[in-house]
């Protein structure tokens, strides 16, 4: 499986999978990406529950933010 790295219009990078010649992902990869997506939903749900917690951490506020400009 091939990773390749991809530039956003505002200039953050973001790693992406390329399918493998039979279009197939390989699974360790799946598993890495779907654990990735349940983290960023959990933040996110925690960061609705807790409002106190903004600016404890930039990475979670980062996280957040981006996750809500995409939805």
């Amino acid at each position: 499986m091939k990773q390749t790295t991809s530039t956003s219009p505002d200039g953050s990078r973001h790693l992406g999978s390329v399918p493998t010649a039979s279009g197939e992902h390989d699974p360790a990869t799946l598993r890495r990406v779907a654990l990735r997506h349940r983290h960023a939903q959990g933040l996110v749900r925690l960061m609705d529950e807790r409002a106190d917690l903004r600016g404890v951490h930039a990475l979670a506020d980062f996280v957040d933010d981006s996750v809500r400009w995409t939805a």
